[in-house]
């Protein structure tokens, strides 16, 4: 059975950071490319950054480019959002994805970026 569990979502002042994690199981993790999507209230969903199975290449959205970093370790079957200097508009449902010939979707993890 596949999985898809992140964690480590939360309430932060803005300036602050968070580390999401996902942990997966059911399908061969390092043969999938990982990535984090978004999505805000009244907005569309977003990618966010994608790594590579071998985490040689990545990929960010602009709009997170120097503030947040994708990694993964394939011995733990899991990957990470690290955000650094959060502000408001980072607030959102944060949700893990995998993909090779099939896709997988974590069940989301709630970020609120709020004084």
């Amino acid at each position: 059975q596949v999985q898809l569990v992140e964690s480590g979502g939360g309430l932060v002042q803005p300036g602050g950071s968070l580390r999401l994690s996902c942990a997966a199981s059911g399908f061969t993790f390092s043969s999938y490319a990982m990535s984090w999507f978004r999505r805000a209230p009244g907005k569309e969903r977003e990618l966010v950054a994608r790594i590579a199975g071998t985490g040689g290449t990545t990929y960010y959205a602009d709009s997170v480019k120097g503030r947040f970093t994708i990694s993964r370790d394939n011995a733990k079957n899991t990957v990470y959002l690290q955000m650094n200097s959060l502000k408001p508009e980072d607030t959102a449902a944060y949700y893990c994805h995998a993909v090779n010939l099939l896709e997988y979707w974590g069940q989301g993890t709630q970020v609120t970026v709020s004084s």
